[in-house]
């Protein structure tokens, strides 16, 4: 495929719920060119059957109120090279490639793709190399490609090895800017999760009253995933988390998540808070919640009042999203349910109407003090706020295939 209007072209591996969505907000923001997609198989009988797919979606609608609500407009489809699988989807071409899987046997050189967005979830581990039997992300670059975007976090299996230096997990809005064309070659664009916690993470870390946090957690409760059973099933050898093998129509699941160990990769500031987190799996299609937990040493004003209370935390969000964080960060003073999360084009969705907060101290005796070699005549009393601060996200679209898809835009302006 040629380059449109001197746009570039943009790659996508993968089709599964990101990487459909990654279709889909391309066409809506328009950045690039054209888009080669690579399926890695066929699909259906024909050419129409990729087209089916693409038109419909069981939770966000149709393609056409996607990109044009209810205004009339109908995004058309049509076939230019049925041979190819070409086709000029709401005047953008898009090719479908259909042969490999392994990424190294795509040949985007011959798409003339430059930059490469990697939704398969299949391959994770930058320290693999490009003729790793079972694939790899440098396997992109060997055919072709000059960087990649995995939409997911890194997973290294080997323990013993670090990060290479070509590589770095990122979050638009939060560490995006340090982002070097000429040193980065393999990006995560984290999780999900990670991409919403951040958000709500950062705002109290560049606020001098909210810096000093002693300890946080995390609880998300989120909706389905493809990596869940419809139906009870046998767990494959080797599985430690039972609970992922039954039926997500039917169960409230308990599960682990990478967002806290992703979170420091992003804001290394966390790495001295102690920070736990777990995901609650329920059977809805899109749309999570981050319930945070996170306790300060909280100043008091001159008065012997907190500084930090729900309303200073509500006002230091609602700043944000207005300031430094507008179009990523949202506040909102409504009572929201999961299904009005669908779609929000937002990093995260601060639940203001549920920001808590307490206040009280904590004792210190002196003889605890005197054996770090502190000599005090009395008990020293700190004061401690603990707050609860809800978050949502749309785990699919609107939060992180929005932010996903800002961050490749960003990488593709500086290559």
């Amino acid at each position: 495929m040629e380059k449109v209007k001197g746009k570039n072209l943009l790659g996508i591996n993968g089709s599964g719920r990101i990487g459909k969505l990654t279709l889909w907000n391309h066409l809506l923001t328009r950045h690039f060119g054209g888009i080669v997609v690579n399926v890695g198989r066929g699909v259906g009988k024909n050419t129409e059957a990729l087209m089916h797919n693409i038109e419909n979606d069981s939770t966000y609608g149709s393609l056409t109120n996607f990109l044009y609500g209810h205004s009339g407009k109908k995004c058309e489809i049509r076939i230019i090279d049925s041979t190819k699988s070409l086709l000029e989807i709401d005047g953008m071409p898009v090719q479908f490639l259909q042969q490999a899987r392994n990424p190294r046997e795509i040949n985007w050189a011959e798409h003339n793709v430059r930059l490469v967005v990697d939704c398969t979830g299949a391959f994770l581990d930058p320290t693999l190399p490009a003729d790793s039997p079972r694939g790899s992300l440098r396997g992109h670059l060997e055919a072709g490609a000059e960087k990649v975007i995995a939409s997911a976090p890194f997973k290294i299996k080997d323990s013993t090895l670090k990060l290479p230096a070509d590589s770095s997990m990122m979050v638009y809005g939060i560490n995006h800017l340090d982002f070097d064309v000429n040193k980065h070659h393999i990006l995560s664009a984290a999780s999900c999760t990670t991409t919403g916690l951040s958000h709500m993470i950062k705002t109290l870390l560049e606020t001098p009253e909210t810096s000093n946090i002693l300890t946080a957690s995390m609880s998300t409760i989120h909706a389905s995933t493809s990596t869940q059973s419809i139906l009870d099933a046998v767990p494959s050898a080797g599985t430690s988390d039972l609970r992922k093998s039954r039926s997500v129509f039917n169960n409230i699941i308990i599960t682990s998540t990478g967002a806290a160990k992703a979170l420091e990769k992003i804001l290394p500031e966390v790495q001295k808070i102690g920070f736990m987190a777990d995901s609650v799996r329920i059977p809805t299609n899109t749309a999570s919640l981050i319930i945070l937990n996170i306790t300060f040493h909280s100043p008091l004003n001159e008065i012997g009042e907190p500084v930090v209370t729900r309303e200073f935390l509500n006002q230091l969000y609602k700043q944000a999203a207005e300031g430094p964080l507008a179009g990523m960060l949202e506040f909102s003073e409504k009572q929201n349910v999961s299904a009005d999360i669908i779609g929000r084009r937002a990093a995260v969705v601060i639940e203001g109407v549920e920001t808590h907060t307490r206040t009280g101290f904590m004792t210190i005796n002196q003889s605890l003090l005197k054996s770090f070699g502190v000599e005090l005549t009395q008990d020293v009393m700190i004061p401690v706020c603990h707050a609860k601060i809800f978050g949502w996200y749309d785990n699919e679209f609107g939060s992180y295939v929005n932010m996903l898809g800002k961050l490749t835009e960003y990488v593709d302006m500086k290559m």
